[in-house]
């Protein structure tokens, strides 16, 4: 079995699993609890947090959350929630992951005026969100890294142009992509275990000392009142765990896009999707002539593993293509591959000669 949908879900590794069943075993006490089973729990929390902030390269604070998704949402709508009096003007980009534009929909008919903001309409897209802001602008928020092409958005240009322009408006990055392979600069950053090889069910949300937010769900008080309920210890010993396991010469992803681009480069039918300066563990390309999912059948059948666009867009158009300026039959035969660590360059080889065979076979 060969794997190469690693921007969906990352296998988990040895580490990982080990610290999960290390701390079911000997550290499951609430971390709540008064006695010494909750207070080494709280210990596990604690590190975990110092853990993730030290990879991020930042001060602040961590919120343990379900995923990303959770994180999105509890950053975007307690943000503007928060901020509401300052103004109602949000910015973001139309090639955003469900889990923020959906939120930014539900916002704007609450009465907020999103600006969403398209790759294909702007040369310098860093400067066109940083254009974007004015004195009413209470929240910028958009992905470091596209997870169906690897574009990607300079968080440190973004960053320091907003709060130059409108000190007091709130940035926001959903950082999943980009955690652990690159800078990620924001109020708050969204990040999720399961694209680091932890498991499915934790993420977190990193939040600076400075930014305020609404709670969306309340209980018995833990984490700040943010996020309230029994913190998820084993699995944030496992992210834990996985970050630092997680490298950092990342120099194995150059090394297969090159590969696979040069394989590319070398067949008929295809288009590469992706820039040329997007994030090296993820590469988007077409088969113009053969749709999307036969070919991503023919490639399981071989037991090779890849994907036709992002996992949550299953069973719906994605709108990031088109917000990229890809025609709509290049997006129909689109395809994904992304890289672990753990993947090869043999098996690159052997999923170059498996399109080489598909594309003969399907392609019209």
């Amino acid at each position: 079995m060969i794997y190469f949908d690693n921007a969906a879900t990352t296998k988990p590794c040895p580490e990982a699993a080990e610290a999960a069943v290390i701390c079911a075993s000997d550290r499951f006490g609430n971390p709540s609890s008064l006695h010494h089973m909750g207070v080494e729990a709280e210990k596990t929390l604690a590190s975990a947090k110092r853990t993730i902030l030290d990879r991020l390269g930042k001060e602040g604070e961590i919120l343990f959350t379900s995923g990303a998704t959770e994180s999105n949402n509890m950053a975007v709508f307690g943000i503007a929630e928060a901020l509401k009096r300052r103004g109602n003007r949000i910015v973001t980009t139309a090639v955003e992951h469900p889990s923020v534009s959906a939120p930014m929909k539900k916002l704007s008919e609450r009465g907020f005026e999103v600006v969403s903001l398209k790759p294909k309409e702007h040369g310098d897209f860093e400067r066109a969100i940083i254009d974007a802001v004015d004195e009413k602008t209470v929240l910028v928020s958009f992905m470091a890294v596209n997870n169906e092409t690897g574009f990607i958005i300079d968080t440190k240009t973004v960053y320091g142009g907003v709060k130059r322009k409108n000190p007091s408006c709130a940035v926001h990055v959903d950082g999943v992509q980009g955690f652990c392979k690159l800078p990620l600069y924001g109020d708050t950053v969204s990040l999720s275990g399961h694209k680091i090889h932890c498991f499915k069910g934790i993420g977190a949300l990193y939040k600076n000392k400075d930014t305020r937010l609404i709670p969306l769900s309340f209980g018995g008080g833990q984490q700040g009142g943010l996020r309230p309920g029994t913190e998820p210890v084993e699995l944030a010993a496992a992210f834990e765990a996985a970050v630092k396991a997680y490298p950092e010469n990342l120099t194995i992803f150059s090394s297969l896009r090159h590969r696979l681009t040069g394989h590319l480069e070398r067949l008929n039918r295809i288009i590469i999707n992706s820039p040329e300066n997007g994030i090296d563990n993820i590469l988007n390309f077409s088969v113009l002539g053969a749709r999307s999912e036969i070919m991503l059948h023919f490639l399981e059948e071989k037991g090779i593993y890849v994907s036709s666009g992002s996992a949550c867009s299953k069973g719906k158009i994605s709108p990031v293509p088109e917000a990229f300026g890809i025609s709509h039959e290049r997006a129909d035969s689109a395809l994904r591959v992304s890289f672990s660590r753990y993947n090869t360059e043999k098996e690159v080889d052997i999923l170059a000669e498996a399109l080489e065979e598909g594309i003969k076979r399907f392609a019209r």
